[in-house]
């Protein structure tokens, strides 16, 4: 059997790379970091003893020993929707409401094993919610840097793990700036930054093909902020691919409100510098992040796809959360724009009906309850 040289962090800018065994969220040069490439899994390899995302651990660039809710395993229902039948895939079945907790459980897991016992993170709330979660059952002290806007229910999660949060005046890119500042002090296990967070999204891929029996689908639709799914679904669907176990890769959709979509802008300029724009706030807040950490690695990832993104109207995105409600989908409006761009997407002819659909809904609707009682508490 041909030897593999084992993984390692590399900068994908500098292509300088890093041990595993020292637990690091950014290269020397300031640059985020992923994993090498990684030979991916077979069915053979799963453990189907397990009912989490830890049964694809195979996957994993290392043997980490977990900590884990339960998390992953999240359900994939069709419906009748925008003319086609949509798989739209449950994420909010995650212990603490979102896919946040794929990520989580892989990067606290790793930071445990590597004697990280005290971590910051900034979050506008699914993230932070997720990491105080997975801190707490790993005995780990977290402290999380929100936005001041950031709604209420999700600090109230945080603050019941057992997190210690503070609330940050201004925009949400005050927080992860504020966080760097503070990393000097305390290890900074930033979803967006930590490359073994991806290790934990890309096993939504895994899921999506043993879902639908091993296959791909065609297309994966998904809300966007940093982008963590996308690289998730471009690391999974690629490993899948590398191991011979799908023929191609699916179409990945970036979902953006188009009061702050600067991965819809930049993809639609044809290049890879960031295109500013007057951003302003969405009812989407768990996309609203103006400057992506892993911008270009998000766009080679929807290139490679052969994929795209599609920016959504505030008053799509509430519609969209007000129908999918309506048919028994409680969401909160960030995800919700997935789904209307699906429909949109089937609309222009860009996916057909007849093909396989995913829409991944990120989050409960119980994580925005100030903003639904708002729009559904008035009878």
């Amino acid at each position: 059997m041909e030897s593999r040289m084992p993984a390692a962090y590399i900068d994908p800018e500098t292509a300088k790379s890093y041990p595993l065994d020292v637990p690091r969220w950014r290269s020397d040069d300031g640059n985020p970091l992923m994993i090498t490439p990684l030979p991916g899994i077979a069915r053979a390899d799963i453990d189907t003893s397990t009912r989490s995302l830890w049964r694809y651990r195979a996957a994993l660039p290392m043997d980490i020993a977990p900590v884990s809710l339960g998390e992953g395993c999240t359900p994939l229902v069709a419906r009748d929707w925008g003319g086609a039948r949509i798989r739209f895939k449950l994420e909010w079945f995650a212990p603490t409401g979102s896919f946040k907790d794929r990520g989580a459980t892989v990067m606290v897991s790793y930071l445990r094993q590597c004697g990280i016992w005290s971590i910051l993170e900034d979050s506008s709330g699914n993230g932070g919610a997720a990491i105080s979660a997975f801190g707490a059952a790993a005995a780990i002290k977290v402290k999380i840097l929100c936005p001041a806007t950031t709604q209420p229910a999700k600090v109230a999660q945080m603050r019941a793990f057992g997190a210690a949060v503070q609330l940050v005046p201004g925009p949400r890119e005050e927080c992860e700036y504020e966080a760097i500042r503070q990393s000097a002090q305390t290890f900074y296990a930033s979803h967006n930054w930590q490359a073994f967070f991806l290790q934990g999204t890309k096993t939504l891929a895994y899921e999506l093909w043993e879902d639908l029996g091993f296959r791909a689908p065609d297309n994966v639709i998904i809300p966007v902020g940093a982008g963590s799914n996308v690289l998730g679904c471009d690391l999974g669907f690629g490993e899948l691919l590398a191991a011979r176990q799908i023929a191609r890769r699916p179409r990945l959709f970036a979902a953006q409100p188009v009061n702050c979509s600067p991965i819809h802008a930049t993809f639609r300029s044809g290049g890879e510098a960031l295109v500013a724009g007057d951003w302003k706030a969405t009812v989407a807040e768990g996309t609203a992040i103006k400057k992506p950490v892993r911008l270009k690695p998000v766009l080679d990832a929807l290139r490679r796809s052969g994929g795209g993104t599609i920016a959504l109207t505030e008053d799509e995105i509430v519609d969209a959360t007000k129908r999918l409600a309506a048919g028994g989908l409680y969401v909160e409006p960030t995800c919700a724009s997935a789904a209307i761009a699906a429909e949109k997407l089937l609309a222009a002819g860009t996916i057909k009906p007849e093909e396989t659909t995913v829409v991944v809904l990120t989050g409960t609707g119980l994580k925005a309850t100030a903003f639904m009682t708002e729009l559904f508490g008035k009878g």
